[in-house]
């Protein structure tokens, strides 16, 4: 029977990530030059296009078909076509016996996913890229990079089978986002003219939808509506404001010695990648502690980059790539090995929710 309210929620959910992308167009837009800032906006937008095109195609079916364990998959990497054009998903199809909503709503949840992720690396090459060509990168780039990540991490393929965490999306669309714009930026070259943000009050809106959507990029991620779903949801504004309190008082002391609404915004960013991969697995004191950590890396990320002269415009890399690796370096360390001091039990109760300690090593 279906569950109407964790179908309520993931609707919802659902709704606030696909918020994210135009979050993103309008906080690029903003951050782009004046003459250039529809061109970027559109990179953001036909992501929608192309991505729902591509992910009713196939790409649902080769993230979340077969699974290395059962044989099922391409050797752990990709999954296969038994789901190509949702064949033989109807609506009233449940996504498991466990979480009664439609694989519907999932579909469409992780199809947002897959949408904003290839928009994240546009912040990277503004201004040096024809339209065509950031069409063909944004359909190969899915196939080949987003989708066998996706399958290998969240669909049952090799690292998940290898025991790898990542709670929403640290590794699968940050990370993956972030080095392939740092790749690009090789390939493309630098820019001939350099800019300042163009609208700065366009990228406060921008940050604005991008924080508000967050919530369900994250807390919808656990699929149910549970005491994790409510921990990830308030992780998430806890890691976003120390960061970008965090930010401020760094740019506060260092540099121009004063503070910036654009560093603001940027650390509150930078705050809300880093904690993706660990919202759902660590307590509201380490999402403190990884905002703070959050900041200090992506800011010395983006320092790093400016001494080596890397043209990654609008520093995608150093936000959201190393975020990403950052937030999961620090799942490592404020959850994984604390809960390996308990080995000796059998499993540790939280609440009313017993997790299995076999379960969360594995």
């Amino acid at each position: 029977m279906l569950d109407v309210g964790l179908t309520t929620f993931m609707i919802l959910a659902t709704s606030l990530v696909m918020l994210m992308t135009p979050g993103l167009a309008f906080f690029y837009g903003g951050l782009g030059c004046n003459k250039n800032i529809l061109s970027i906006m559109m990179q953001s937008f036909v992501s929608m296009g192309i991505g729902t095109v591509l992910w009713f195609a196939f790409g649902y079916s080769v993230c979340f078909s077969g699974n290395m364990s059962s044989g099922t998959d391409f050797f752990g990497i990709i999954g296969n076509f038994d789901k190509a054009f949702y064949h033989g998903i109807t609506p009233s199809t449940l996504y498991s016996a466990d979480k009664r909503f439609p694989e519907y709503i999932f579909i469409a949840y992780q199809m947002m996913f897959a949408i904003i992720t290839p928009a994240l690396i546009t912040g990277a090459f503004i201004n040096r890229v024809s339209f065509k060509s950031y069409v063909f990168f944004l359909i190969l780039w899915q196939i080949f990079v987003y989708y066998p990540f996706v399958h290998m991490v969240w669909g049952g393929g090799l690292l998940a089978e290898w025991g790898v965490f990542d709670f929403a999306g640290g590794i699968t669309v940050h990370a993956t986002a972030g080095f392939a714009a740092l790749a690009s930026v090789y390939f493309v070259g630098r820019r001939q003219n350099k800019h300042e943000p163009n609208n700065i009050p366009l990228v406060a809106i921008g940050t604005a939808l991008l924080w508000f959507g967050w919530y369900g990029f994250n807390a919808g991620s656990e699929l149910a509506v549970n005491s994790i779903t409510v921990s990830s949801f308030l992780n998430t504004d806890t890691a976003a404001s120390f960061a970008a309190v965090t930010w401020l008082i760094i740019e506060w002391n260092t540099g121009n010695k004063k503070p910036t609404f654009i560093g603001l915004m940027t650390g509150a960013v930078a705050g809300l990648a880093t904690i993706t991969p660990a919202a759902g697995y660590v307590d509201i004191y380490s999402s403190a502690i990884i905002g703070i950590i959050a900041a200090f890396g992506c800011y010395l990320a983006v320092k790093y980059k400016e001494k080596k002269g890397w043209d990654d415009a609008l520093d995608v890399w150093g936000i959201h790539g190393m975020g990403g690796i950052i937030g999961t370096i620090c799942l490592g360390f404020l959850q994984i090995l604390p809960l390996m001091k308990l080995s000796r039990m059998d499993c540790f109760l939280e609440e009313t929710e017993c997790y299995c300690l076999k379960n969360v090593l594995q």
